[in-house]
């Protein structure tokens, strides 16, 4: 289940954008100031044409139509110009603000716990730091700029209408509210089902991401039918809830301008009798139908973007709840500093631990175990026994549920996260490959390290052996997730990752498992010089490449049922023995 909930607390959208936009002050003032010049020039154009009509046209004074054609060009002219500087301001200000976001939010993705990735797919997360930051984009650099250079027109205009003509201006103030209404009606419920549409866009970008980096599988069961079925029914989804928005803001758009335009139509009419009358002079006619229809068009502009406005009020609103997802592993206050040598001593007193997503499920039970300076300690037992939860613990992907656990004596919730996970490097069961080339995947863990040094490390691995068989060797992209290589080139450039990062604690969660004989006797001589003086921890279910640890270490259901050397273990541990005697070790 995602845990992003229609229903979550929501922190106001305008205050967490001008949060954004404070640092461009100078910039938004700018925007503002030619957007307001604009807007002016417009308003100042109406009464260039009442002049150009009262004293140009009906007086037929050609001089003074020359001078009044003139004064309308170079009001033009100011408003053009205007209205580029305010586009350009406004559009700068929305890849800015957007750019800022993305890496605000990506920031803080980046600190979120594995809990939080455990409950919510990658690919929802994906749509809403990309389709959504896109959308706030556009609407922060265009609509948004839209909306208001038409709200001060309509406003201006109508202020200006009412000096034109006080009498028609009251006939247009009766219409006013008629337009506002299905804004606001309808507008609420434009933002409402655009906020569903974008969650179920998400819906289908994680199934485009979990369909495309798992294609391998999917092809080998022949399940690209079913999932190109899942996949329209995800789109019809989508399709559904657009249906809706796109009736709503299509009603929300013909309604104001049905009102605006049969408003100004009636107007039009009563004063074309007022003209008839000798009430009213042509050339005031003229400029209030000019500023009528500015009004208008400005209304009818708000009407037509309030829908994306709305859109994006809805999109800001998903990316607040992942800006401001809480963080389950955070510093204290004041953390602990290590010692500048940390000897990797490793302590756990009566460690009780259940996953958050879970919490029913006990996966350790009053664990004890000390790890001394440089010791090698492998952990065995079968699957589901609590080992590879051991090493999230180690590093504090998770906090205990009670007990402690103690790094040199100090206990880990002391220390800085950050801090706390520099002292270890891990070789994953499932190497990690990014989308890099050689040299950046092995440096991935000690950046400033030197070619040199990463070729060391990869010779250390007997990396070096394939890498420089490849066009390009270490300057060779490996592609996504390292489809370039094979299971054992994985994890022997995962090997050489952890050897460059010389750290004092060394993770191997089943290092050699992808590896044929030869190379697993290779890297396991490297392993061997990589592990002096460090201390190891060890996860394997074959036990034929532990059986040299210092220490053996049984776990069952989440319990330390036994501990000692091989030897000790098949006297003493029924569990061990059967496991031993399973791989014909016994």
């Amino acid at each position: 289940m995602s845990l992003f909930a229609a229903d979550a607390t929501r922190v106001a959208v305008l205050p967490w954008i001008a949060g954004f936009l404070k640092p461009y002050r100078l910039q938004v003032a700018a925007a503002v100031s030619f957007l307001l010049i604009g807007s002016l020039a417009w308003l100042a154009l109406g009464q260039g044409v009442r002049l150009l009509v009262d004293e140009g046209f009906v007086t037929a004074n050609t001089a003074r139509l020359n001078q009044l054609t003139f004064l309308v060009l170079g009001i033009t002219l100011v408003a053009s110009v205007a209205v580029f500087l305010r586009f350009y301001f406004m559009s700068w200000l929305g890849e800015r603000v957007s750019a800022d976001i993305r890496n605000r939010v990506y920031s803080h993705m980046l600190r979120l716990s594995p809990a939080f990735y455990s409950e919510t797919r990658t690919g929802e997360v994906i749509s809403r730091f990309t389709a959504d930051t896109t959308l706030l984009q556009t609407v922060v650099g265009s609509s948004f700029s839209m909306a208001l250079r038409s709200a001060v027109t309509a406003v201006g205009g109508l202020i200006m209408m009412a000096l034109t003509s006080f009498k028609l201006t009251a006939l247009v103030f009766i219409a006013v509210p008629l337009v506002l209404v299905p804004i606001f009606t309808l507008g609420k419920k434009v933002r409402r089902l655009a906020r569903d549409s974008q969650d179920r866009l998400a819906d289908i970008g994680a199934h485009v991401d979990q369909s495309l980096h798992e294609i391998h599988t999917v092809q080998s069961y022949g399940h690209e039918v079913a999932d190109e079925q899942v996949f329209r029914q995800k789109i019809e989804a989508v399709m559904n809830a657009a249906k809706g928005r796109i009736f709503y803001r299509a009603l929300l758009i013909g309604s104001v301008m049905l009102l605006s335009i049969g408003a100004i139509t009636l107007v039009a009419y009563v004063g074309a009798l007022s003209v008839i009358n000798g009430t009213v002079s042509p050339g005031q006619l003229t400029a209030f139908l000019f500023y009528a229809v500015m009004v208008a068009g400005g209304v009818a502009t708000i009407s037509e973007v309030i829908g994306e406005v709305q859109r994006a009020a809805g999109a800001t609103e998903r990316l607040i709840e992942l800006a401001t997802m809480p963080v389950a592993i955070t510093a204290p206050l004041q953390p602990v500093s290590l010692p500048t040598k940390v000897s990797g001593a490793l302590r756990l007193e009566a460690v009780n631990f259940a996953y958050p997503q879970a919490t029913e499920q006990q996966v350790l039970t009053e664990v004890n175990l000390q790890i001394n300076p440089g010791e090698r300690v492998a952990l065995v037992g079968p699957s589901g026994a609590g080992k590879s939860t051991l090493f999230q613990l180690l590093q504090r992907f998770y906090d205990v549920n009670s007990g402690q656990i103690y790094l040199d004596d100090i206990a880990l919730t002391a220390l800085s996260p950050q801090a706390l996970r520099n002292q270890f490097a891990l070789v994953p069961q499932d190497a990690v490959i990014f989308a890099d080339s050689v040299t950046e995947n092995v440096r991935y863990g000690r950046p400033d390290a030197s070619l040199e040094q990463v070729k060391a490390a990869c010779v250390a691995a007997r990396a070096d052996e394939f890498i420089t068989q490849f066009t390009h060797g270490y300057a060779t992209q490996l592609g996504e997730r390292g489809v370039r290589l094979s299971g054992g080139q994985k994890q022997r450039i995962a090997i050489a990752r952890a050897i460059l990062a010389d750290r004092p604690i060394l993770l191997l969660d089943e290092a050699t498992s992808a590896l044929d004989a030869a190379s697993e006797h290779a890297v396991k001589q490297a392993l061997d010089l990589a592990m002096q003086n460090r201390t190891t921890l060890i996860i394997a279910h074959r036990l034929s490449t532990v059986m040299t640890a210092d220490r053996i270490v049984v776990l069952d259901k989440g319990q330390v049922i036994a501990c000692g050397s091989h030897s000790e273990l098949l006297q003493a541990c029924p569990l061990y023995r059967e496991l031993a005697e399973l791989q014909l070790l016994a």
